[in-house]
């Protein structure tokens, strides 16, 4: 039967399947619904013997199935056609919302310990200071991302960073991925100075609707790994038109834990529909809640953290002064 090795950040995972076809085919594309714009990496490696995650894909005709027991996932059904005929290649197999997305992200916290935070990272060298921006689709991260960039802050995360709490007390942040999947609109309009040169200026119908996988890696911060930096952790909102910057820290602990918590959580725990036709429920268990709680009051206690704070602004006006007081 063939198979496939795969390692992303430090979980490894063995693929199997009777057609070579639905195997992850490396390297993967800098495109849309690449695992590119999650990770920093998604490595091919031999056929790990003890992996992290083991997945069984069997294309056959008939209804698609699925059995998620453990660290180990078996899928029947006919496949190769559905990833034909799906609507969003985003939520299949190896798409960045789709199964070995969700399967990494609980098996890094299971196996390794590491959290990973749904934000944006981006870092001030000469501190050097972490700036997470964190927040779902829409909350505003991408203009936080290019204007830090056109600030001289370096990339660290364009979508999911990750960290890992030491027994000493310490926390280790690890790079994350270097593409982010961006709005033409927002290229065009806001931030024209890192549009692509293949990308039109203005006239396309699908201005704001559709995005391009846009690789920042020039961008990057020169170190993968972080231990203790200066952190200012922000939760955004923005919104065009709006001309002010108005921020609201969050004194409370146990808020910020909360809001820490519920961002880490979402993706594990919740069901999502594989090529449009099989559902599948989260893979959170009480006891990876458990310890991700921990994590999250100890990241909201840490302290590194010199700010946590909600923002509402405009694009032009996200970061306000925040660069220059910290």
């Amino acid at each position: 039967m063939p198979k496939a090795g795969c390692r992303v950040l430090r979980a490894t995972f063995a693929v199997w399947s009777n057609r070579k076809e639905l195997l992850p085919s490396f390297p993967l594309k800098a495109e849309v619904p690449s695992l590119l714009t999650d990770f920093k990496s998604v490595d091919p490696i031999p056929c790990p013997v003890s992996p992290d995650g083991t997945i069984f894909i069997e294309d056959r005709p008939g209804r698609p199935t699925a059995r998620l027991a453990g660290r180990r996932a078996s899928f029947r059904g006919p496949f190769r056609r559905l990833a034909r005929e799906a609507s969003d290649a985003r939520f299949g197999f190896w798409g960045n919302q789709g199964f070995l997305y969700r399967f990494a992200l609980r098996l890094l916290e299971e196996r390794h310990g590491v959290f990973s935070l749904h934000a944006a990272g981006l870092v001030d060298e000469r501190g050097p200071v972490l700036y997470v921006v964190i927040g779902g689709a829409g909350s505003g991260k991408t203009v936080f991302l290019l204007s830090g960039l056109a600030r001289g802050l370096k990339l660290f995360s364009t979508e999911t960073v990750h960290f890992r709490p030491s027994s000493s007390g310490r926390l280790r942040w690890d790079k994350g991925s270097v593409i982010d999947n961006v709005r033409l609109g927002t290229l065009v309009h806001d931030f024209p100075d890192f549009r692509p040169p293949n990308v039109a200026k203005s006239g396309a119908k699908d201005l704001w609707t559709k995005k391009i996988a846009l690789d920042l890696g020039a961008f990057a911060s020169t170190e993968d790994v972080l231990v203790d930096p200066d952190l200012v952790l922000l939760f955004p909102r923005v919104e065009a038109g709006r001309r002010s910057h108005i921020r609201r820290p969050v004194g409370d602990p146990r808020t910020a834990a909360k809001a820490f918590f519920d961002n880490m959580s979402q993706k594990i725990g919740e069901s999502f529909l594989l090529y449009d036709r099989l559902a599948l429920p989260g893979q959170d268990t009480s006891d990876l809640a458990a310890a991700r709680l921990r994590a999250a009051k100890r990241l909201a206690r840490h302290p590194s953290v010199r700010l946590t704070a909600s923002v509402l602004a405009g694009p032009e006006r996200c970061w306000g002064d925040l660069v220059d007081k910290i």
